[in-house]
């Protein structure tokens, strides 16, 4: 069995990411990010990326990372409004994006990893996300046909790994992160921790390590709070 663990998330990417690349990225807002794997893509200094994730991240943290270095030129997401140097760039015409309904996202990208061309959904019929799709009526019901999404490179947080790339997620840091493992070419994964094979109960394992091409250990990762809510 191949080594998957690279010692740093520089070591990790050097070799496999290139400028026009598509590529999955884990998360939802600021919960469940491959922090050190985002700001080590942006130190590649690679362009023209296409970016699938729930969100953008914020302005200098996550994916807002590579707004403000302009390497990514078309967002495919759910939801931007934590991002200024995102509204601005949209608006300005220098950002592509596609809108695309939160489940929808989820969805595509689980088709995706489990090789499923397409699926149709009642989420969006009569509104601008059917716009250029196919509709077919189904029990009486309308529905739009959406096709999956793939990446290049699949970029996942996780808590702990064992060597063979087997993974457990955290509680809310799950999110996105299964189903982007899965649906990347070259899946590259940033751990809390890396245990030995066997470590984990089989059960207990969210996705498997067949899914998984290389890790990386990121011990002590910020996990920016992206908004504090405090009681009296």
């Amino acid at each position: 069995m191949a080594n998957k663990v690279f010692s740093s998330a520089q070591a990790a990417l050097a070799d496999i990411v290139q400028d026009g690349q598509t590529l999955a990225v884990g998360g939802f807002g600021l919960c469940g990010i491959p922090e050190a794997l985002i700001a080590a893509l942006r130190d590649t200094g690679v362009k023209n990326l296409t970016c699938i994730s729930n969100n953008a991240g914020v302005d200098g943290f996550g994916l807002g990372l590579l707004l403000e270095t302009r390497q990514i030129k078309k967002m495919i997401s759910s939801y931007v409004g934590e991002n200024k140097e995102f509204e601005r760039q949209y608006l300005a015409d220098e950002l592509e994006l596609e809108f695309t309904p939160q489940g929808t996202l989820a969805e595509k990208l689980r088709a995706g990893g489990a090789g499923i061309p397409a699926f149709f959904t009642k989420t969006g019929v009569g509104t601008l996300v059917a716009e250029g799709k196919e509709v077919r009526e189904f029990n009486g019901e309308q529905y739009i046909m959406e096709q999956a999404l793939t990446a290049d490179i699949a970029l996942v947080k996780a808590w702990k790994a064992d060597k063979s790339g087997n993974l457990i997620f955290r509680r809310t840091a799950r999110n996105f992160n299964p189903m982007v493992a899965t649906a990347g070419r070259i899946t590259v994964v940033e751990v809390e921790e890396i245990v030995e094979n066997g470590t984990f109960d089989p059960d207990a394992v969210h996705t498997p390590g067949i899914f998984v091409q290389r890790i990386v250990l990121n011990a002590t990762p910020e996990k920016r709070i992206e908004q504090r809510t405090l009681s009296a």
